[in-house]
């Protein structure tokens, strides 16, 4: 390594020649999340590690991320969800993608032991009161729980699907 240090531009020029299409290996959904600043911190969270957003297709999900969007236009690929979520987590399994969610379940996997996604992975991610759906839950293939020392029960939602996140794309 040279004496001289590369400007952080540089830096990110170097790291990502051009925009990521589709990559299609690792989707972050956050199918029921209510506060759009959460959607906002997800959409960068999937431009760093390399993911897809998957959402529903209403105006509430497009108004957030269109006021969340500090990549302006550089953004990683959104998957709108429509008809149906539970129809779009069918086409899912379906077309192999294993599903990860992020919740408390007994025999949940601590996020420490958590492997890398090895085969397409969606990370579903729930309301920021009342979690992934129990319907939905049945029909997952793992769990993954942040274990916390203090009081609370969880942590916000975009920080929890972050943590995940990261572990799946294999960066942390």
């Amino acid at each position: 390594m040279s004496g001289s240090k590369s400007k952080p531009t540089e830096l990110r020029r170097q790291r990502r020649a051009r925009q990521h299409g589709c990559w299609g290996h690792l989707i972050v959904a956050p199918l029921w999340v209510a506060y759009d600043a959460n959607l906002g911190t997800l959409l960068r969270t999937c431009d760093a590690v390399g993911a897809c957003l998957a959402v529903p297709r209403t105006p509430h999900y497009k108004e957030a991320l269109a006021r969340g969007d500090t990549l302006r236009g550089r953004r990683p690929c959104i998957h709108w969800v429509a008809p149906s979520k539970e129809h779009w987590l069918d086409e899912q399994r379906a077309g192999g993608f294993r599903l990860v969610a992020v919740e408390l379940a007994d025999g949940a996997t601590p996020l420490s032991r958590l492997e890398p996604a090895r085969i397409p992975t969606v990370l579903l991610l729930g309301h920021e009161h009342n979690g992934v759906p129990d319907d939905v839950l049945t029909g997952v293939d793992e769990c993954v729980e942040i274990p916390m020392v203090g009081w609370g029960a969880s942590l916000n939602v975009a920080v929890a699907g972050s943590l995940v996140a990261y572990r799946l794309a294999g960066l942390s």
